[in-house]
């Protein structure tokens, strides 16, 4: 034995995914002047808080997930898949509709990325 330990490679992603929705999700809740400057103003900023608290929710719940040796990455797969396709769709629908701004295609690019990412890990395990 090489004392080494085999880190599941979804862990890694789990954490880096993770990581990206808790920033993601704080954003608009620690300032959201900024994030609709970017972003775009939006008449509801109840609904802002909410997205944002569900994305901070579901970050966190995958960086508890990438550590728990019972599962988790998968776990965390789970979430991240299921978060980066509603993310995506969202994108996807009201960008050409003209309800949200552009700038959410680069949005679209990291959700097409990690659903990518997670597709493949899934592949290997």
């Amino acid at each position: 034995m090489s004392g080494r330990t085999t880190r599941d490679p979804a862990a890694g992603i789990a954490l880096a995914h993770g990581a990206f929705n808790v920033v993601g999700g704080l954003w608009p809740l620690l300032h959201l002047r900024s994030f609709e400057w970017v972003f775009g103003p939006k008449s509801d900023d109840w609904l802002q808080m909410t997205t944002g608290g569900l994305l901070t929710s579901a970050g966190l719940a995958q960086l508890a997930a990438a550590t728990d040796p019972e599962g988790g990455p998968a776990h965390a797969r789970r979430i991240g898949l299921g978060t980066a396709l509603t993310l995506l769709a969202v994108d996807l629908v009201y960008v050409p509709k003209g309800r949200i701004r552009p700038t959410y295609l680069l949005d679209a690019a990291m959700q097409t990325a990690w659903i990518t990412t997670w597709l493949r890990t899934a592949r290997r395990a």
